[in-house]
């Protein structure tokens, strides 16, 4: 996997956040992904021990449905502003989980959303790139992971 980042780490990582703070239960998946034109990308980026990106790709329903279980309240109908800030907070909630683990002198970017995107999300400078695919009842989504090997010099 991506520098250091194993599939078992943020499969833990991606399990404890979906179960805790909003009541799903997730698994890792096996279903390949496909580009669709109805995905958000939220990702964050970390710059320093370890540098970085962290992106969760979901399919707007999905989007709405996070969304309404991580505010406790019924999901959103359309994509909207709470639906984008929740995904940008579910990216950060993943990247600060990686960096408290891998990087303890790293900086966290304010997270970013992609709206509608049918591309594959890249980064560039990254070495290497791991892509991984969770379910949970509501469908599939992934977590991207992009790595640079080295620290990133300020």
């Amino acid at each position: 996997m991506a520098n250091d980042v194993s599939v078992e780490m943020v499969t833990q990582i991606v399990e404890s956040i979906f179960t805790t703070m909003m009541d799903l239960e997730v698994s890792v998946s096996n279903a390949q992904w496909l580009p669709e034109g109805d995905r958000l990308t939220s990702s964050v980026q970390l710059e320093g021990d370890w540098s970085g990106v962290v992106a969760l790709e979901c399919n707007r329903e999905q989007a709405c449905r996070f969304a309404g279980q991580l505010l406790s309240v019924n999901p959103p109908s359309t994509v909207d502003d709470d639906v984008r800030d929740a995904l940008g907070e579910l990216a950060n909630m993943i990247g600060g989980n990686l960096k408290s683990t891998l990087a303890t002198h790293a900086r966290l970017s304010m997270p970013s959303v992609i709206d509608g995107s049918s591309q594959e999300f890249l980064a560039c400078g990254s070495d290497s790139q791991d892509k991984i695919g969770f379910t949970f009842r509501g469908g599939n989504f992934w977590i991207t992971v992009l790595a640079r090997n080295g620290p990133t010099t300020s």
